[in-house]
């Protein structure tokens, strides 16, 4: 890869890095084709960008970049895989099924939302966190939960006859 290859490169992630705010790092080596095939069909489907990147090419990105990904780059070692989604535990629900099957893809690190996640052992607690939907959708059943008991009340309420009194 030419300097300027190099260039360009950095660029373009610097470029992917400004407009997202989930990034998940991986080393998904020593995956079969059908298994590398399985991960990337599954990625598609659920709207995450997969895609294996150079590590140094990576680390100067995230320098450019107006994002602050404090010690994520402290990750960069062997093979990385970059997942950029838009909810925060996609990419989580995605590796930790394929987890299932064998020991790869292995968690290294994620970016969320301002946020730095480091570490393997994390991975679950990363699939636990809840997307934007998920939250308004809870809040909204909270909300509406007392006014449909109270409607339900007057609904049930026996009807008094007229002139009783």
């Amino acid at each position: 890869m030419t300097r300027e290859e190099k260039s360009i490169a950095i660029e373009d992630l610097t470029a992917q890095l400004a407009d997202v705010n989930v990034v998940y790092l991986a080393d998904i080596s020593g995956l079969d084709a059908d298994t590398t095939s399985n991960l990337r069909r599954a990625c598609f489907k659920a709207g995450i960008k997969l895609e294996v990147v150079k590590n140094t090419l990576l680390e100067k990105a995230m320098e450019a970049s107006d994002n602050d990904y404090g010690d994520l780059a402290s990750v960069l070692k062997g093979n990385t895989s970059m997942f950029i989604a838009d909810t925060a535990n996609g990419p989580a629900k995605i590796i930790k099924e394929f987890r299932k099957k064998g020991e790869k893809p292995i968690f290294k690190g994620a970016y969320i939302n301002q946020e730095i996640f480091i570490g393997d052992n994390l991975l679950d607690s990363l699939v636990a966190i809840k997307s934007k939907e998920e939250v308004i959708a809870e809040i909204i059943g909270l909300l509406q939960s007392p006014a449909q008991r109270v409607i339900s009340a007057l609904q049930n309420q026996p009807n008094k006859e007229e002139g009783a009194e």
